[in-house]
């Protein structure tokens, strides 16, 4: 694979500005998506998705999104990629028919049967081809631009060199990922899932088996197993790599002219989401309005890590990447220096109190952190306490509970409130 260093030099009055596409498990992380500045929301439905577990989109749930993003100018694309088997396709018509109605601007779809069902019953709905079909050369994207797809999702494990070669040989839409987990294996030939817990990984069964803390064992020359040590402790060992972060790279990725630059993560938290598509908004733009004297900022920097990710590393974008860049090391996540402890509903400018939705433990005397797209960072030590009914409480306590605080700034719904640990 050719490295990043040989992609030829930017040509910035060609540059455009990328969609900045993010995940949402369910309406709420959908509509912070959008508040903190994502173009568009990548979702999954009832059906025929990867993410079983997430809490996905009942056909309801997914029109009032595609109402809500609308009223800000963004997109909805609902996932549809599983690797069908001919029982799933029971129903097939009936649900991308009503995928149509919703107003949802496209699908993301593996599956050739179901893409061919789609341009037959739901033709205003764009295509979208899943990283699933693990895409990483131009001939490849040249097929599927030649069935009739609007934009191919390139595999995680293609780099600059090969995304510059697509981008010059094809004209269709390119989205690659940015940041979030990567995989064992290319995209959709994994069935580890399949395996360890009977759940089939390509049809919204993968339990992450992976990311699963395993012991290293040794055989002696008698046979016999034993737990691998190095000096004197058990080596823990997880077999999928770091977790892919961009952010450096992301000038690259617009002067390469990609299309859509996406965050992973449908079961992340609204603190996750709201935390890094704000720093990839607050990059992308930058970098648009002064390409000549563009800087990476230590904050945005310090901001992603203020979010629970595990080891981080830019993957296959720069080159194929060797051991160190990689392996996890001994911890297979990173504790965040941060909880996530209020969102913001309300605050009344005259007597300077925040209605705030607990999300995590807080109490008097403790320095708070709010953030959001309409406030500058900052910090303050909570006061007192109230509950809805103005009994003042030494603590909030109660996951959900509704309690108010005096904040000194100004603060709108949807801040957020974080302290430090």
């Amino acid at each position: 694979m050719k490295v990043l260093e040989e992609v030829k030099p930017a040509t910035h009055a060609k540059m455009k500005k990328p969609e900045l596409l993010a995940p949402a498990g369910n309406l709420e992380k959908l509509k912070i998506a959008v508040h903190y500045g994502a173009d568009a929301v990548f979702i999954g439905g009832q059906e025929y998705g990867l993410r079983s577990n997430a809490d996905n989109f009942t056909m309801d749930e997914i029109r009032e999104g595609v109402e809500f993003a609308n009223r800000y100018g963004a997109k909805i694309y609902v996932t549809t990629n599983i690797i069908a088997h001919d029982e799933n396709m029971e129903g097939l018509d009936d649900y991308l028919e009503q995928l149509e109605a919703t107003g949802a601007t496209g699908i993301i779809v593996a599956d050739p049967l179901i893409i061919e069902t789609c341009k037959r019953v739901a033709p205003k709905l764009e295509i979208h081809l899943s990283t699933q079909q693990s895409l990483s050369n131009y001939k490849a994207v040249e097929y599927w631009k030649e069935e009739g797809l609007d934009r191919v999702v390139l595999a995680r494990e293609t780099g600059a060199m090969e995304m510059q070669e697509i981008k010059d040989k094809v004209d269709i839409e390119i989205e690659a990922f940015i940041h979030g987990a990567m995989c064992i294996a290319y995209s959709g030939r994994c069935t580890l899932s399949n395996h360890m817990t009977a759940r089939d990984s390509n049809r919204g069964g993968c339990c992450q088996s992976c990311r699963w803390d395993y012991d290293l064992l040794t055989v002696d020359n008698d046979g016999e197993l034993d737990v691998y040590y190095e000096d004197g402790n058990a080596v823990p060992f997880a077999m999928s790599p770091r977790d892919l972060k961009l952010i450096e790279s992301i000038p690259n990725m617009m002067d390469l002219g990609i299309d859509s630059l996406k965050i992973e993560g449908r079961m992340k938290s609204i603190h996750y989401i709201a935390t890094v598509v704000s720093v990839y908004r607050k990059v992308i733009d930058a970098y648009a309005a002064d390409p000549e004297n563009f800087k990476i900022k230590p904050e945005w920097l310090f901001e992603l890590d203020k979010c629970a990710n595990r080891d981080t590393a830019p993957a296959f974008f720069k080159g194929t990447p060797g051991y160190e860049e990689q392996m996890f090391g001994n911890e297979s996540s990173k504790k965040a220096p941060f909880d996530f402890i209020g969102l913001v509903l309300d605050y009344d400018k005259d007597s300077q109190m925040a209605t705030i939705q607990q999300r995590n433990h807080f109490k008097p005397g403790q320095e708070v952190e709010f953030f959001g797209p309409e406030i500058q960072t900052f910090k303050q030590v909570v006061d007192k306490i109230y509950d809805e009914e103005g009994n003042e409480l030494d603590a909030a306590r109660h996951p959900l509970q509704v309690v108010q605080i005096k904040v000194d700034q100004p603060i709108y719904p949807n801040n957020m409130m974080r302290k430090e640990v």
